[in-house]
């Protein structure tokens, strides 16, 4: 692995353009086991009878606070001599840091690569999947909120792999669109290939075409957990948003069939769910998200620079700054959406006086380039034109980070009329160092072709 990386570089270094892995709804496994466990408490009467008689208070009430910090952890099996398979002690395969936003209805979820470094509470230096092997929840919640720089987390969430496997069969199995890392890490400039790995010790098979097949709960398993590549975990972990993008397009999708197998789910969710929230506090977090769209999940996972050869193996160190600005953008401060100003305010604001970056996050060739010369035509200062951290971004996005009330507003208005339901995004900055642009606008796949 650390042949395809370099200090400076952020996840790996080919393609070195596309450094994030920012894809919609990550959270199946949680948001699953939340509306589970919440139907759970009526679940020996009529769910939908029963539910539409009480009252679910909402998640401020019942948490006495605008948001919730919530460690998500997967564990995967291990085997003994005889074969059997064990989760005591196991590692965690999957870390999410999940912020459920409910100021602004929103849930944000940053993932961990599992073998990034991190410091233990004795001081030695580990993989940051070993807390949950050394000391359970609470020693993964202790190192983690400490890799972060987070002060706590409020709750925990342990899901058992082999839950995912039994939930995506109770359900038919799900449709998903096989990447080889190439494909994962650049999709419009790739050429597919099949992806093959035997792991006979850790029960491991995979043989996957490339292209859109029906996966079972197994196969979609095998498929989330592939990492034997040159991208390795930043890959992985694409592979298990895909699947959770999945999940929950085929709950969404047939709620008849999922009605059908709710007694299933649930019993799959109580055995394979370890969390302290308790079943109050899951029945208001997924009475709440129960309408949640894809523009409501935000979802990216913490970079690393280098790698470094410790006594268990190849350990990641993570891009400083980088994972700084994620934890400030998701976890703690997430960006408030601007209120709509009249047209008398917007029309007072010169557009010479706003200075606008534009980046390319669609793919799609020149596509920063045309929104500059628009807004540069209308007026405005352009600053750097140039590519975003990703280049598969499924919607614009415009970020005001100004002291001129509105600027993303003015900007926005300067735009074609496909522009106009644009969102805003206020209070953080992604702009470079030294500079000092007033609006940032990431142009997304959805409005990357000229009109």
């Amino acid at each position: 692995m650390g042949k395809h990386l370099a200090v400076g570089d952020s996840y790996f270094r080919r393609p070195p353009r596309n450094r994030g892995a920012f894809k919609i709804a990550a959270l199946a496994f949680l948001a699953l086991a939340a509306a589970l466990a919440g139907f759970f408490l009526i679940s020996k009467h009529n769910p939908l009878l029963s539910i539409s008689r009480i009252f679910v208070p909402t998640p401020q009430q019942v948490f006495g606070k605008q948001n919730l910090l919530v460690l998500v952890e997967g564990l995967d099996y291990d085997y003994t001599g005889n074969d059997q398979p064990f989760s005591s002690h196991s590692r965690s395969d999957v870390i999410w840091a999940v912020n459920f936003d409910f100021q602004n209805h929103k849930m944000y979820e940053l993932s961990v690569p599992r073998d990034m470094l991190a410091t233990f509470p004795d001081g030695s230096q580990h993989k940051i999947n070993q807390a949950q092997s050394d000391g359970g929840p609470r020693e993964a919640e202790q190192v983690i909120a400490r890799f972060l720089g987070i002060p706590a987390f409020d709750r925990y969430a342990v899901v058992r792999i082999n839950g995912a496997r039994q939930i995506i069969d109770a359900i038919g199995g799900v449709d998903v669109d096989v990447k080889n890392s190439d494909c994962l890490t650049s999709p419009h400039h790739c050429v597919n290939s099949a992806i093959d790995y035997d792991d006979t010790w850790g029960h491991l098979h995979i043989h996957f075409k490339p292209g859109m097949q029906h996966m079972d709960g197994a196969q979609a398993v095998e498929y989330s957990r592939f990492r034997h590549d040159w991208c390795s975990d930043p890959c992985r972990i694409m592979r298990q948003q895909q699947v959770a993008r999945a999940v929950i397009d085929k709950l969404k999708g047939n709620k008849v069939s999922t009605l059908l197998h709710l007694g299933a789910l649930i019993n799959i969710a109580g055995q394979n769910l370890e969390t302290n929230l308790t079943q109050n506090e899951m029945l208001a977090l997924a009475t709440y998200y129960a309408d949640a769209t894809p523009k409501d999940f935000v979802s990216a996972q913490v970079p690393y620079t280098s790698d470094v050869e410790l006594a268990d193996g190849d350990d990641l160190i993570p891009n400083q700054t980088e994972k700084s600005q994620l934890v400030q953008a998701m976890l703690v401060a997430p960006p408030t959406p601007t209120p709509a100003p009249d047209e008398m305010a917007l029309a007072a604001i010169p557009a010479a006086t706003l200075r606008v970056d534009v980046e390319n996050g669609s793919g799609v060739k020149g596509a920063a380039h045309r929104v500059a010369a628009q807004l540069r035509r209308a007026g405005f200062q352009i600053g750097d034109i140039g590519d975003a951290v990703s280049d598969d971004l499924p919607t614009t996005q415009i970020y005001e980070h100004s002291n001129v009330l509105f600027a993303g507003a003015r900007v926005r208005q300067a735009l074609p009329a496909s522009w106009q339901s644009v969102s805003i995004v206020s209070g953080q900055s992604i702009a470079s160092p030294g500079t000092h642009s007033d609006v940032t606008i990431v142009v997304g796949r959805d409005l990357a072709h000229p009109e």
